[in-house]
């Protein structure tokens, strides 16, 4: 697979899950074709080539820090020619007209990507409810990764020998979540606890139970949803997993929404709300809004082992799973495929 091939599926992968300009708007407009193999992209090759054309001062392009996740260094390893060229001082700063003008794009794929700043669709602010915080880009952007699982499947085999944190020493079995691989509902809870962590699935415990009975209670069964966790082992103890455990696990996640791509996420307690979302802002101040992650509406919800301690929850929990509820049935309304 040549790189414009890898760079195409990366971006596709990115626009799934609500990105659309973020990522490429970021890196040098050279450095966007010496990914797709143009050459004299770089600043580097002009550089050399001053012995040539000594009377041509080379044009200095901005240097800039690319995150480490954008790609791989062996997923970008240039076409064999013969390959396009490129004169830096011929184009404009915007790296769709360079790309174009180099030759090294084609006929885009049936859509344009859509500007950077994308506003909510319009079914979505119908429902007039407050709209609150929209991540675009998570704090690990993993999917540019050439090896990214392909399924569900090879997530939870992944998963199952995953050492990539302290979590696993401790735990009985990995638990990567299950469910309905194309849910327009998708939940996201903290970890596993001690039942789950002996049987493998998420949600299996009392308050696993009762998670059962809020899901019946809006229609939708266990198998009409996706579940997770934000991470893959139980941390001892039921203690908060750490940042290094949250960091090494996200990538899971991030992967199962941009394979499931649901229509809603039911953020089950503060962590899971916290860490998706990449806030401090309690629970409570979280609720009553429709967040935004990954483009992906996002409702935050207490923990249903929060409403076995404290019954008084359980109304609001009512009437937070209803506005999820809501939103799962705007969004088929709005784009029934």
């Amino acid at each position: 697979m040549d790189a414009k091939e890898r760079l195409r599926l990366y971006l596709e992968q990115r626009r799934e899950l609500g990105e659309y300009d973020l990522v490429l708007d970021k890196m040098p407009v050279a450095d966007v074709l010496a990914l797709l193999g143009a050459r004299d992209a770089s600043p580097a090759s002009k550089a050399n080539k001053s012995n040539t054309a000594p009377d041509v001062k080379p044009r200095q392009t901005e240097v800039r820090e690319t995150p480490a996740d954008i790609a791989p260094a062996e997923a970008v390893a240039p076409p064999p020619p013969p390959q396009p060229r490129f004169d830096e001082g011929a184009v404009s700063s915007d790296w769709r007209a360079a790309l174009k003008a180099s030759g090294v794009t084609g006929t885009p794929r049936n859509e344009v990507l859509a500007p950077k700043d994308v506003p909510p669709p319009a079914w979505l602010t119908a429902l007039d409810v407050p709209l609150g915080i929209s991540v675009v880009a998570g704090a690990v952007a993993t999917l540019a990764a050439s090896n990214a699982p392909a399924s569900l499947d090879e997530i939870a085999q992944t998963v199952a020998h995953c050492t990539a944190c302290a979590l696993y020493a401790s735990a009985i079995k990995a638990v990567p979540g299950e469910g309905n691989p194309v849910a327009n509902f998708m939940c996201v809870g903290e970890g596993p606890g001690q039942q789950e962590d002996e049987t493998g699935k998420p949600f299996v415990g009392p308050s696993g139970q009762l998670l059962t009975k809020i899901l019946g209670a809006i229609s939708l069964s266990r198998d009409d949803v996706f579940i997770a966790n934000v991470v893959k082992h139980r941390p001892p103890g039921n203690r908060d997993p750490l940042p290094a455990e949250v960091k090494a696990c996200r990538p899971y996640l991030e992967q199962q929404l941009a394979l499931v791509r649901p229509r809603v996420i039911l953020a089950l307690g503060t962590f899971a709300a916290q860490t998706l979302l990449e806030t401090t802002q309690p629970l409570g101040s979280l609720r009553g809004q429709i967040h935004r992650y990954h483009g992906i509406p996002l409702i935050v919800t207490y923990h249903p082992a929060a409403l076995l301690r404290n019954e008084a929850w359980k109304r609001p929990t009512w009437q937070d799973v209803q506005l999820a509820r809501r939103i799962h049935d705007a969004s088929l309304a709005a784009n029934p495929s």
